[in-house]
């Protein structure tokens, strides 16, 4: 794609927005209050508010690789934050797909150089699920497990941290694991019992004001 024609897109897309509501722009500059933060792939092919079928103002994304929410990581902690304690989200999605290129070079032994760190918390994921991953012989259906158990983690991982917990108890927010299958374009709920992952977790992670 030339760089030119993004532009050009661009300008369509204006005269597109305007003509339909004249007051578009002005609006969309008055704020936004969305009531979703969804966390997800940095996948070229997954864009979250296609998927979703929702327009500007309706998410707070946040994308990296593999959808992950690491406690060390600024980028994700701050999002998390800000949408949760200043934006006050009601939900927050963690969404993964199947045949994600981050989960498939955790699943390989080569050495990645400067994404190691980053791919050593997904293989955390295999191992917390050795058992049940090894059991599956055929590796693609291995692949898509892993990918699924990787959403509920990072689900997991979401529930542990102080603003979902505080807000949990405030306001009742929830959380939700999705996978987006490629293949059919599909979302896929996974059910993520939030509120029996946030007793389980409360013993060890509760945080006391």
């Amino acid at each position: 794609m030339e760089m030119q024609e993004i532009f050009k897109n661009n300008q369509e897309w204006v005269a597109e927005k305007l003509n339909v509501n004249p007051n578009y722009f002005k609006n969309l500059s008055e704020g936004q209050s969305p009531e979703v933060l969804y966390i997800g792939c940095s996948d070229s092919r997954v864009t979250a508010e296609e998927l979703m079928g929702v327009g500007p103002g309706d998410a707070f994304v946040h994308r990296n690789i593999a959808n992950m929410v690491i406690n060390t990581d600024l980028s994700s902690m701050s999002v998390i934050n800000y949408a949760v304690k200043h934006l006050q989200v009601k939900h927050v999605v963690v969404c993964g797909h199947y045949y994600c290129g981050g989960v498939k070079a955790a699943m390989q032994s080569a050495d990645l150089g400067i994404l190691n760190p980053w791919l050593r918390n997904i293989r955390d994921v295999y191992r917390l699920h050795k058992a049940e991953l090894n059991a599956i012989e055929d590796e693609e259906a291995r692949y898509k497990r892993l990918v699924e158990l990787n959403v509920e983690e990072q689900c997991v991982n979401v529930i542990k941290t102080a603003d979902v917990q505080r807000a949990y108890r405030d306001r009742n927010i929830t959380v939700h694991g999705w996978v987006f299958d490629i293949h059919s374009g599909k979302l896929i709920d996974l059910n993520v019992n939030y509120e029996k992952a946030m007793k389980d977790i409360m013993e060890i992670y509760h945080l006391e004001d």
